[in-house]
C-alpha cells in the first residue's frame, strides 16, 4: 500500500463502553417496535446483566425510552441536533435529488460516512436495490463507493489514516487507487468512475458545509453507462452544487 509523505498519526482509541452504548442506541433506533434487554445482549454478544447498566443509564438521561420492558430511541439524540441547530445534511433537500435524477435518468443517492461506514440516507430512482439499501440503512464500503471515495477525502487525516491501515489485504489495491485520485478529489471535491466495485460504479460529489465535507451526492449505474457519461454526469453534479451555493438546487 502506497503512503502519503505525511507521517501516519495514531489511530483513535476505542472504548468498548463506548462501542457498546453506540451499538445499543444503533439497535434501539433501528426497530419499530422496541428491543428486549435480551435482544440486545444477543446483539452484542454480551450477558445481559453487563448491558443492564448502560441500559438503565440510557434511560435515565434521555437517550432510551422504556415501555413495557422495551427499549426505544428516545428524545435525547434529537435535542443534540436542535441544540446544535443543524440536520446531518442542511443544505441538499428530496427534491435535490429528485432534479438530478431527472436530468441524468439515473439513481442518485444523497451519503454520509458513519464510522467506517457509508449510509445512503435519501435516494431518488427505481432500481430496488438502492431503494433496500437506503431505506434500511445499510452500511456500505466506504472504499468501495465513489460517494466513499469522497468521504474519505473530507475526513480529517488521522481518520484517514486509520481507516485505510484497517482495509484488508485484500482491498489493498483499491487504497493505492484512493491515493492516486486523492489530490484530484482534495482539489475539486468529485470522484469520477473510481471503478471501486464489479456491481456498479458511480460519480458524487461532496457537500460541503462551514468548510466541512458532511455527505456526498451521487449517480449510480453499471460501470460502462457511468464511464460512457462521465463528463456530462460532472457536468451536472458541478451545475447542482452551483445552484446550492446561489441559494438553492433547481
Amino acid at each position: 500500500m502506497t503512503q502519503p509523505d505525511e507521517a501516519p498519526t495514531k489511530a483513535r482509541a476505542r472504548h468498548r463502553t463506548v462501542d457498546r452504548v453506540a451499538a445499543i442506541l444503533e439497535h434501539a433506533a433501528r426497530s419499530r417496535s422496541g428491543v428486549t434487554l435480551t435482544d440486545l445482549a444477543k446483539e452484542l454478544a454480551a450477558p445481559v446483566s453487563s448491558i443492564q447498566g448502560l441500559v438503565n443509564g440510557l434511560v435515565a438521561t434521555g437517550y432510551l425510552d422504556e415501555r413495557d420492558r422495551r427499549y426505544s430511541l428516545g428524545s435525547a439524540p434529537y435535542l443534540l441536533n436542535r441544540l446544535a441547530g443543524r440536520q446531518p445534511v442542511s443544505t441538499v433537500t428530496h427534491a435535490d435529488l429528485e432534479a438530478i435524477h431527472e436530468r441524468s435518468g439515473l439513481t442518485t443517492v444523497l451519503s454520509i460516512a458513519v464510522g467506517g461506514n457509508v449510509f445512503y440516507v435519501d435516494y431518488c430512482g427505481s432500481d430496488p436495490r438502492f431503494a433496500y439499501l437506503a431505506e434500511n440503512y445499510v452500511r456500505r464500503s466506504l472504499i468501495r463507493t465513489s460517494s466513499g471515495w469522497v468521504l474519505l477525502a473530507g475526513m480529517e487525516k488521522r481518520d484517514l489514516w486509520a481507516y485505510l491501515r484497517s482495509v484488508g489485504a485484500e482491498e489493498g489495491y483499491l487504497v493505492d487507487r484512493f491515493f492516486a485520485a486523492l489530490p484530484e478529489i482534495e482539489a475539486t471535491g468529485i470522484c469520477a468512475s473510481p471503478n471501486a466495485s464489479e456491481e456498479g460504479d458511480g460519480v458524487s460529489i461532496a457537500i460541503r458545509e462551514n468548510g466541512k465535507t458532511v455527505a456526498a451526492i451521487g449517480m449510480i449505474s453499471t460501470p460502462t453507462v457511468i464511464a460512457e457519461q462521465r463528463e456530462s454526469l460532472v457536468g451536472i453534479l458541478q451545475g447542482s452544487i452551483r445552484s446550492t451555493a446561489a441559494g438553492g438546487m433547481t
